[in-house]
C-alpha cells in the first residue's frame, strides 16, 4: 500500500516537472494607464530615477530599504541599486530614452532570487494633456522559475504593483506644480 501511494506521488511529481518544462522560455508583463498629464511632464518622472522613486510601488513598500543612486540620476546610464526586508535586494539602470516616449532599464535582482529582465516604459500622447503610459516587463524564464510560475501567478502579482504604480505616478503627474 505504501509503496502504491509513493509510486502515485512519485508519478505526479513527475508529471508536474515535465509540465513545467513545456511553460514558456520568457514572459511579458505589461499594464496601461491614461493620465492627465503631457507625455513630457510624465517623461520626467520616469527618466529622472530621483523621481522615478516618489511614486516607484516598490519603494513605498519597503520604506526601510536602503537605497542608492549613482553620480547620474537621469537619462541613459543612470542607475540606483537597493536592499531591503521585503523588496530584496538589486539594481536598475536606465539604458535608453527617447524624449518623451520611452524610457527603458535594465532590472537585476540578486534577492531573494536572481532574475535579468528588461522594463520598458512607454508614453503615447491620447489628446490634449493627456498620455497613455504602459509599463512593460520582459526576461527569460528558467526552468525553476517555470515551477515557480506553476505555483504564484506571476502577471497578477507583478501586474498589480505596475497598476499601483502607474495610479501613484498618475497622482504625481496629475498634482498642480507648486
Amino acid at each position: 500500500m505504501i509503496k502504491t501511494i509513493a509510486l502515485v506521488l512519485l508519478a505526479a511529481l513527475g508529471l508536474f516537472l515535465a509540465f513545467a518544462a513545456t511553460r514558456p522560455d520568457t514572459f511579458r508583463v505589461e499594464r496601461s494607464r491614461v493620465i492627465s498629464a503631457p507625455p513630457e511632464r510624465v517623461y520626467g518622472l520616469i527618466h529622472d530615477l530621483r523621481q522615478f522613486n516618489t511614486w516607484n510601488p516598490y519603494e513605498r513598500k519597503d520604506p526601510a530599504a536602503k537605497g542608492e543612486y549613482s553620480a547620474n540620476t537621469i537619462g541613459p546610464g543612470a542607475r540606483y541599486a537597493w536592499q531591503g526586508d521585503k523588496v530584496g535586494t538589486g539594481s536598475m539602470e536606465i539604458v535608453d530614452a527617447t524624449a518623451p516616449a520611452r524610457v527603458a532599464m535594465k532590472l537585476d535582482f540578486v534577492a531573494p532570487f536572481e532574475a535579468h529582465n528588461q522594463v520598458e516604459f512607454t508614453l503615447q500622447p491620447e489628446g490634449a494633456g493627456t498620455t497613455r503610459v504602459t509599463w512593460a516587463m520582459h526576461g527569460p524564464v528558467p526552468y525553476l522559475t517555470k515551477i515557480a510560475h506553476l505555483v504564484f501567478n506571476m502577471d497578477r502579482m507583478v501586474g498589480q504593483d505596475f497598476e499601483d504604480g502607474l495610479v501613484n505616478l498618475q497622482a504625481v503627474a496629475q498634482k498642480p506644480a507648486g
